[in-house]
């Protein structure tokens, strides 16, 4: 499992001009499931993000995570995490799960995100959506359950 987590003041994600999903402060997840994922893996990104010490203290350094601000996640499922473009010119997208046990996990990221006290939003999966955002800083981490970075 793979993602890209961006600290935003705000963001949202729309399908058809219709906004599905809003937050303020918090994080933006882009999510991407590998058909060798399984429920341990959405535990560790779970834990991973909510618990990842990206927003500033009272001495403005990094030390806050997103339970400790009380703030917002907004989840949208993004496949094109897992192209791979190490041959040729276009992303070969064989390790990303197909769509039945990407939509599956996916749903368990942001229902155990939910458990943890959260606000969470969502895109819609396998829809086209446009994502705004207001990245603060910017902070933009990768995250990994393989840990291959």
């Amino acid at each position: 499992m793979r993602a890209v987590v961006q600290r935003v003041s705000r963001a949202n994600v729309s399908v058809n001009n219709e906004i599905t999903g809003e937050i303020d402060k918090g994080l933006l997840v882009l999510l991407g499931v590998e058909e060798n994922d399984d429920l341990d893996d959405v535990k560790y990104m779970v834990e991973k993000i909510v618990n990842l010490r990206i927003f500033e203290d009272e001495n403005e350094k990094m030390n806050l995570s997103l339970l400790d601000i009380e703030g917002e996640l907004l989840v949208v499922s993004q496949f094109t995490l897992l192209g791979d473009c190490r041959k040729g010119r276009r992303p070969n997208f064989m390790q990303a799960a197909k769509p039945e046990k990407a939509d599956e996990l996916y749903n368990i990221f942001v229902e155990k995100s939910k458990e943890k006290g959260i606000k969470v939003e969502t895109g819609v999966f396998q829809e086209h959506m446009i994502v705004n955002l207001s990245n603060d800083g910017p902070v933009t981490i990768l995250v990994d359950s393989n840990k291959n970075f």
